[in-house]
């Protein structure tokens, strides 16, 4: 984000600070909790003085009785576990039993949080006199401003801290953080208003999220939205059933592996918004050889995209729609029958738009990505008839720098590249063709190019370097390179090759 204010830079300097004895992977649940304790905590003081004033609506209400709070959307929170309470005693060494004792009594009040908040302040291997700091800085924040400004701020804090801890986490913190710019556009993009909204792999929530800000934003009832999830990670569905509590988003989140154990195996989805990880090759497909999902080819043991890319197809509705986030190798593989399977999906009619992004928005890979869009019926009468066409955009030479690694989307970007898509598939709206950012396609044309779904094909920009040699060509003469060099190192060759695997290479 590169508009962050001081509060959030300050909250994450002294955050920083505690990560001299923890790897980011544990501190940001020390730092969230409390982000989250201190928000729950204002806004039951709020709600607490209205009650004890007993004013206008208010009137004979008691202060101390857990259903007022229920009934006005606002977690019950106990004497003992009130921000406070904590706080006059940040500087005594049991102040780390203390936070686990409120965390414990929050969640006995509050069904809702049931096993959701951490409870790993008493941890010997914690900094008290630095988890005191930590406490004295976040009630600096103040969360007691009417109900949506203290969600906005709470959520940009939220927000802003998963990803700096994504980037201080590297390679693993793509595993439950998307950039928000990303997902954003994939929100932008499919318009989910109202309907059933699916994430197989949800991470921290952050599609859930933003569908809900979307919804609000366009003045929609957000009650129109159910929304359901599946995470394999504990720790990470932690944290998004925490994400999505403090804004009162109802959602069934889910734990277990999508493949082997989908937990939501009826449901059809109006809209579905996902980044799963990209190119795993211990997905357990071996166990998976014969499984309904696997209606256009079953996909290689070696690699998920394909077995995303179709168990996200099964769970559309009749008009479903859907946006995935995947490396950019899946627009053109051809090994283990990919190319057969992407054939399959294309002649289905399922494959709706593909967008090329840019370069450095993941906080965790080089890996260039796209998204792709897919639609379970390109003649329903809500959009134009689209059967025989595909929109292809190449959006990577849009986004803007934030630091010296990352780029991001900016709000024009994506509302230049979900607009370009809204005026191809609405009904009476003006498109055109822009040379080198978009085409819409025929199939006729994508049969020509071998099925091939890279928007570089189709919207006229030539991959060629400045000195005239191609960029395949390069790229071959570089891997047969890398292949004679290749007896150095067991770990260097393996992640060579999954990052040339990611980019359409292999040797």
């Amino acid at each position: 984000m590169a508009d962050n204010n001081e509060l959030e830079r300050t909250l994450w300097a002294a955050a920083d600070k505690m990560r001299s004895n923890m790897d980011a992977a544990e501190y940001k649940h020390v730092v969230l909790g409390l982000i989250f304790l201190k928000y729950i905590s204002d806004a039951f003081n709020d709600l607490y003085q209205k009650l004890k004033e007993g004013k206008g609506e208010f009137e004979g209400a008691d202060p101390e009785d857990a259903d007022e709070y229920l009934a006005h959307n606002i977690f019950c929170v106990s004497e003992k576990a009130r921000w406070q309470y904590l706080q006059d005693r940040a500087k005594q060494p049991e102040i780390g039993r203390l936070i686990d004792d409120a965390m414990d009594a929050i969640e006995r009040t509050n069904p809702p949080l049931k096993g959701v908040l951490p409870k790993i302040y008493a941890d010997p291997e914690l900094n008290k006199q630095r988890l005191g700091e930590l406490i004295d800085l976040i009630g600096t924040i103040g969360f007691n401003q009417d109900g949506h400004k203290a969600k906005d701020l709470l959520g940009r804090v939220y927000e802003y801290f998963l990803g700096q801890v994504a980037d201080a986490e590297g390679k693993k913190g793509g595993q439950f953080w998307t950039p928000s710019s990303i997902v954003k556009l994939l929100v932008e993009m499919l318009e989910p208003y109202n309907g059933r909204v699916y994430d197989g792999c949800s991470g921290s929530g952050g599609m859930f999220v933003q569908s809900e800000k979307f919804v609000l934003n366009h003045q929609g009832n957000i009650k129109d939205l159910s929304i359901f999830g599946q995470e394999s990670n504990p720790t990470t569905l932690r944290l998004a059933r925490m994400n999505l509590a403090i804004r009162g988003i109802d959602a069934k989140l889910e734990l277990g592996d999508t493949f082997l154990n989908d937990r939501h195996p009826d449901l059809k989805a109006d809209f579905i918004l996902v980044n799963p990880p990209f190119n795993v090759s211990d997905w357990s497909g071996e166990q998976l050889r014969d499984d309904a999902r696997w209606k256009y080819g079953v996909p290689p043991t070696g690699n998920a995209n394909y077995a995303w890319l179709q168990h996200f197809i099964h769970k559309l509705s009749p008009n479903g729609t859907a946006g995935i986030v995947l490396a950019n190798g899946s627009m053109n593989s051809n090994t283990s029958g990919e190319g057969e399977i992407r054939k399959n999906m294309i002649e289905a009619g399922l494959v709706d738009c593909m967008v090329a992004l840019p370069a450095q928005l993941f906080y965790n890979t080089m890996i260039p990505a796209c998204l792709w869009f897919l639609a379970r019926n390109k003649t329903n009468h809500k959009f134009r008839d689209r059967s025989q066409e595909i929109l292809f955009i190449d959006a990577r030479k849009l986004g803007v720098m934030i630091n010296r690694r990352n780029k991001e989307l900016t709000d024009e970007n994506i509302a230049l590249i979900s607009g370009t898509y809204h005026n191809w598939r609405n009904k009476n709206a003006e498109y055109e063709d822009k040379a080198g950012f978009c085409k819409s396609a025929t199939l006729d044309e994508v049969r020509a190019n071998n099925y091939v779904l890279m928007p570089g094909r189709y919207v006229g920009t030539e991959e060629v370097e400045d000195d005239g040699i191609l960029f395949a060509d390069k790229m071959n003469a570089l891997t047969a390179k890398l292949a004679e060099q290749f007896a150095k190192g067991d770990e260097l060759q393996k992640t060579i090759r999954e990052n040339l695997k990611g980019i359409g290479y292999e040797f």
